[in-house]
């Protein structure tokens, strides 16, 4: 993994069990569960998820790159403009943030360190 690179995908799903059909017999992408509201999909040609989401989905993906140092690129996010939309959390894997560029659109930044 390289820092400031796009590494992964996230997508909303108000049903996980059917996603993951679909996503299966059409594709024949592999996933693994992480709970209730949770998949990760490989075999895609890009590493991603589905979150269980309930609301109605505006905008889908969510692109998240990768850093080393969440707490250095935060800071220089936040410098270069940007807003953070949710703030360092802690999920199984590792920590990421979300933040907003100056155009409006969210993505996210993952770290494993």
């Amino acid at each position: 993994m390289k820092n400031n690179q796009i590494n992964y995908v996230e997508f909303k799903a108000k049903d996980l069990g059917e996603v993951k059909e679909f996503y299966t017999r059409v594709f024949n992408w592999t996933f693994t569960d992480y709970g209730p509201d949770y998949i990760a999909f490989s075999e895609s040609g890009l590493e991603g998820g589905f979150e269980k989401f309930d609301g109605e989905v505006l905008n889908g993906a969510l692109i998240v790159l990768y850093h080393e140092n969440l707490d250095e690129i935060k800071e220089e996010v936040i410098r270069a403009g940007g807003k953070i939309s949710r703030d360092i959390f802690s999920f199984p894997g590792g920590r990421r943030f979300h933040f907003i560029d100056p155009s409006e659109n969210e993505l996210a930044i993952w770290s494993d360190k």
